[in-house]
């Protein structure tokens, strides 16, 4: 019996199975994880799971029982192994098929490997599952030694977890910055402190020769002469989109499986949403870009699971990003790379929003921080505002005077 199947058991590929569920489709979804677990969410692992006094279970998306009242053939621990489009079939990798009518492909981004670092024995690390998030629980005891290979969001979320948990870390980034990838430099500048305050020793601009490993650990050998030992190291320098049964199938990839405004694939019955697909974003000129994002995982699996059934609804919300470490929340909406003008407003004396225009004045990101949710409010705002190609000027997006509600509301 055909029907929809979905490849890839995490955020996407869950809230993709339910949607269809809510759009009233009847008949059959299967979705297929190679994971052992139902669909989970992946922000927690660097943060909750790390530091809660006891190993959390993961927080579910949707439970076993709502997969079964609403009719979801969840397949766990098995891998997609191929996909026979002239068939309208996917083999897994226990031979079995499943027959499809339409399939989405979620099957999400996997960590950029280090070689060099992953000759130097088992105390090399990644952090991208619920099971790696358990093993580095295990090695996140007081007194012990952490290095961490990349000063993006997972390196820093796991810098600051591992801290609370006393935790002595070293942050290796080759990079002049940490957060050179869409974060405003004003902004990365006060994150970098925190963690420095905190007692982070963190290095940017800085080159690693080689590894070695040791009975009991790491050596990091740096270009200069200077070695690190830690007990174990994780490296954290970004994600690769999983698109291996795509290409295998012949399907267009390009920084990601390839799909239209509609998440479709170069096969009309074949569509791909979350972090391994590549997409035009309307709000930036038909830009194709590919998000590794919380929020456009959820909101392009029930998208997808909308045009699969026939509704055509194109990729429209502005992308959204965020991470907290220790007290301080960052918030980043829409893309300000290519922005010609930034125009800053203090909300009080540890929160602040920086505003991006492009040449004609439109206003195309924000990026905020603060602690805890004291920039939610306004990046939400400014979401709205890109979304709508708002063009305010700069003495209002600076003036605490003007709300920016009011903005949205003229």
């Amino acid at each position: 019996m055909s029907g929809m199947v979905i490849i890839g058991g995490g955020e996407c590929g869950g809230r993709a199975a339910l949607a269809l569920r809510e759009a009233g489709y009847e008949g059959s979804v299967t979705l297929v994880g190679a994971e052992p677990h139902l669909p989970y969410e992946r922000p927690p692992l660097s943060k909750e799971v790390l530091v809660a006094e006891t190993a959390p279970d993961p927080r579910w998306i949707g439970t076993g029982l709502g997969y079964e009242e609403a009719g979801i053939r969840c397949i766990t621990g098995l891998a997609a192994a191929a996909i026979d489009r002239a068939a309208k079939t996917v083999t897994l990798a226990d031979g079995a098929t499943l027959a499809y009518d339409r399939l989405l492909l979620a099957t999400g981004a996997a960590p950029r490997r280090l070689a060099a670092a992953d000759m130097a024995g088992p105390r090399i690390a990644y952090l991208r599952s619920y099971a790696d998030a358990l093993a580095l629980r295990d090695h996140l005891a007081a007194g012990t030694d952490l290095a961490i290979i990349g000063a993006g969001f997972i390196g820093l979320e796991l810098a600051a977890s591992a801290r609370r948990r006393g935790v002595k870390v070293t942050v290796i980034e080759a990079q002049p910055r940490i957060l050179m990838r869409g974060v405003p430099e004003p902004i990365a500048a006060v994150v970098a402190q925190r963690h420095r305050d905190e007692g982070v020793d963190l290095r940017t601009a800085c080159r690693i020769a080689g590894f070695a490993g040791r009975p009991d650990g790491v050596t990091i050998l740096l270009e200069g002469g200077e070695r690190i030992d830690a007990g174990l190291v994780v490296v954290g320098i970004g994600a690769l989109p999983v698109t291996g049964l795509a290409e295998a199938a012949g399907l267009a990839v390009d920084n990601g499986v390839v799909v239209d405004r509609l998440l479709a694939t170069s096969d009309p019955d074949i569509f791909a949403a979350g972090d391994c697909c590549s997409f035009p974003l309307a709000l930036h000129g038909g830009r194709r870009v590919r998000l590794e994002s919380w929020r456009s995982a959820q909101e392009q699996g029930a998208l997808a699971a909308h045009n699969m059934l026939g509704t055509a609804d194109p990729v429209s919300s502005a992308p959204w990003f965020w991470s907290d470490q220790y007290e301080l929340s960052l918030q980043v909406a829409g893309l300000a790379d290519g922005s010609e003008r930034t125009v800053r407003r203090d909300l009080d004396d540890q929160a602040f929003i920086l505003f991006h225009l492009d040449a004609g004045g439109r206003l195309v990101a924000a990026s905020g921080i603060g602690p805890g949710n004291a920039v939610a409010r306004d990046i939400r705002l400014a979401e709205m505002l890109i979304a709508r190609g708002a063009r305010p000027s700069e003495m209002e997006l600076a003036s605490l005077d003007v709300r920016l509600k009011a903005l949205l509301a003229a």
